[in-house]
């Protein structure tokens, strides 16, 4: 299947569905039901992740490496999306389409660096007051959680409303989310929707 264009995607996105690809590639659009979100302002990190933020142990470093984020969500299994195939649903046409989207500056990485070396992080989509998260990866531990937890703090103070995680997995559960009926869904992502947000950088103390 061609690459997805980038109107394409945006236009999924604001009607609430969003691809995947298959293994054999072929490519689906998906709006389950219900839906997962995570609820921005009732995060908090877990007791044994305070003492990984507190060392600093990552250096954060957002939209540095964006497609080798995708790329790190593509090769593990540990964090996939639907915890299916490894890697299976970010085929070689879905990582230039959201390539194109980051370089338009609607899709975005928090990535988590350590030596200078590129071990956690995570990808997702901003669409004014929404956050779509898409996928993340860990190669050391507590990679992903970091990435996550500034996620937060940058969602947070940019007042975004919604953070979509689209299916409920292990993964998204501990993190707090929640799975609401999909007309409830759509309901919050058009109030979001029409919010003037912008997934600004914010420095990390």
């Amino acid at each position: 299947m061609a690459v997805i264009s980038t109107d394409d995607l945006l236009y999924g996105y604001i009607n609430g569905i969003f691809p995947m690809a298959e293994p054999d590639g072929t490519i689906y659009w998906y709006a389950p039901d219900p839906r997962a979100v995570i609820p921005i302002e009732t995060y908090k990190p877990g007791k044994s992740l305070r003492p990984v933020l507190n060392r600093k142990q990552f250096d954060i470093r957002i939209n540095t490496d964006f497609e080798g984020v995708m790329r790190g969500c593509a090769g593990l299994r540990v964090l996939s999306k639907n915890q299916e195939e490894e890697g299976s649903w970010i085929s070689e046409d879905i990582i230039a389409s959201y390539v194109g989207l980051y370089k338009l500056g609607f899709a975005h990485s928090v990535e988590a660096w350590n030596n200078g070396q590129l071990v956690g992080g995570l990808y997702g989509v901003s669409v004014n007051g929404v956050f779509f998260g898409e996928s993340m990866f860990s190669r050391e531990s507590n990679s992903s959680k970091v990435a996550f937890h500034y996620l937060i703090q940058i969602l947070k103070i940019n007042d975004f409303k919604l953070l979509d995680t689209q299916f409920m997995n292990d993964n998204v559960l501990r993190y707090g989310a929640i799975e609401i009926p999909k007309d409830e869904y759509m309901r919050r992502l058009q109030e979001a929707l029409i919010l003037d947000r912008k997934f600004n950088k914010i420095t990390f103390q």
